[in-house]
């Protein structure tokens, strides 16, 4: 099937045969059953392209579990490393075209871990971080002890103006990421980069929302804006669009050994099992050498947004595949989430502080190759028909 040419799939517009839907149709985390016995239609899941069903994936780990068992055995550096970790290791590092790459538990150790390591690496270390980024982020700078500047979010100027502040004997480490979960906004990197260069600055950014998804065989946002190279340290997780668990950092060898030295989360914890990691490498790779599934991906978000945009639902705006609709109020968004559930079998969780400040209240949606444009149709009907109810705002003309 795979072997079709894929502008051919396009031209005719066959999309959903080519992928094939009806094979997943009774497996795709799409729908569940509740207690009435009703499918539940998932629009909030994470599984970006639905990989966590891939056939390829799923025989991998059923092979791998097969041949080495369900678990790891122990932490990294007594009984629990494995072949597999370190295959999956250097398929990252290809990935990023890094010199290495290393495994954690999940992206948020990957990230909490690694920054706090890397306070006690670099003496005198000051951290510049965007103000939305995420938890495991604030958690790894808080914990370091290290001098942190924040800049406003995606504020390139701000940013330049603390990094102009900071007395240049200081080692520097700007810290970002490539897409924010919450809004679904791109940040600046092609302008990060730039001024990392110019203030001697090191740059790490998170890229858990987008590998798998955007740049060259998924590579992730920094590829598709060509300066992939100029990151010093990219993290990213299998968790995602990828649909496993786990996360990785990936960076020139100097960095990655020094972190596997000193890393407490990842020295003292079990590794991942040969499983995950047989399975998160074929899906990696899957998604190397094939764009499928990010074609309708994208398709399918394009037409959600769209109909969307024709009901008068107010979006955030922006040009990635998270979909934020603004309610502004904490009691509206919850009930619009048990009216949606209740009312129409879909499952959509609202957002509300702390995840997003006060008054920002929102649900957010994240369309599949998997959600079919009936599914997407009846999706907006419904949720048209709850916001009327709760007397939303529109968005406006």
């Amino acid at each position: 099937m795979f072997s079709q040419s894929l502008q051919t799939i396009r031209n005719e517009g066959r999309y959903r045969e080519f992928l094939d839907i009806s094979r997943y149709s009774d497996k795709i985390p799409l729908a569940k059953s509740n207690k009435s016995g009703k499918d539940i239609t998932l629009w909030c899941i994470n599984d970006y392209l639905g990989m966590s069903r891939n056939h390829y994936v799923v025989d991998s780990m059923i092979e791998s579990i097969r041949k080495f068992g369900c678990g790891a055995g122990g932490t990294r550096n007594i009984g629990g490393n494995s072949h597999a970790i370190i295959e999956l290791e250097q398929t990252m590092a290809n990935l990023h075209n890094k010199d290495a790459s290393l495994v954690f538990t999940s992206g948020y150790v990957a990230n909490a871990t690694t920054l706090t390591t890397l306070a006690k690496i670099l003496p005198n270390l000051v951290f510049f971080s965007d103000a939305s980024n995420h938890a495991s982020i604030i958690d790894g700078i808080k914990n370091s002890g290290a001098e942190k500047k924040i800049f406003r979010h995606n504020d390139a100027t701000h940013l330049e103006q603390l990094l102009s502040e900071t007395p240049k004997e200081k080692a520097k480490i700007i810290v970002f990421e490539s897409a924010y979960s919450m809004d679904g906004l791109r940040s600046p990197i092609k302008e990060i980069t730039s001024l990392a260069k110019k203030y001697n600055a090191l740059t790490y950014i998170d890229e858990v929302h987008t590998v798998g998804l955007y740049g060259l065989g998924g590579a992730g946002m920094s590829e598709e804006a060509k300066v992939a190279q100029d990151i010093d340290i990219i993290q990213g997780t299998f968790a995602k669009a990828y649909g496993i668990i786990g996360g990785y950092i990936a960076a020139r060898s100097e960095i990655i050994d020094a972190i596997r030295s000193y890393a407490s989360g990842f020295i003292f914890t079990t590794s991942l099992p040969p499983a995950i990691a047989a399975a998160a490498k074929t899906s990696v790779e899957y998604l190397q050498t094939h764009d499928e599934e990010r074609v309708i991906h994208q398709k399918q978000v394009a037409y959600t947004k769209l109909l969307l945009k024709q009901n008068k639902i107010k979006i955030l705006e922006n040009d990635t595949h998270i979909i934020p609709v603004l309610i502004n109020d904490a009691i509206k968004a919850s009930q619009a989430s048990k009216m949606l559930l209740d009312g129409f079998n879909i499952y959509l969780q609202h957002i509300n502080y702390p995840t997003v400040p006060k008054g920002t209240e929102r649900l957010r949606i994240t369309p599949t190759p998997y959600h079919t444009n009936e599914m997407i149709e009846y999706f907006v009907t419904s949720l048209k028909m709850v916001l009327s109810n709760l007397e939303v705002a529109e968005q406006a003309a």
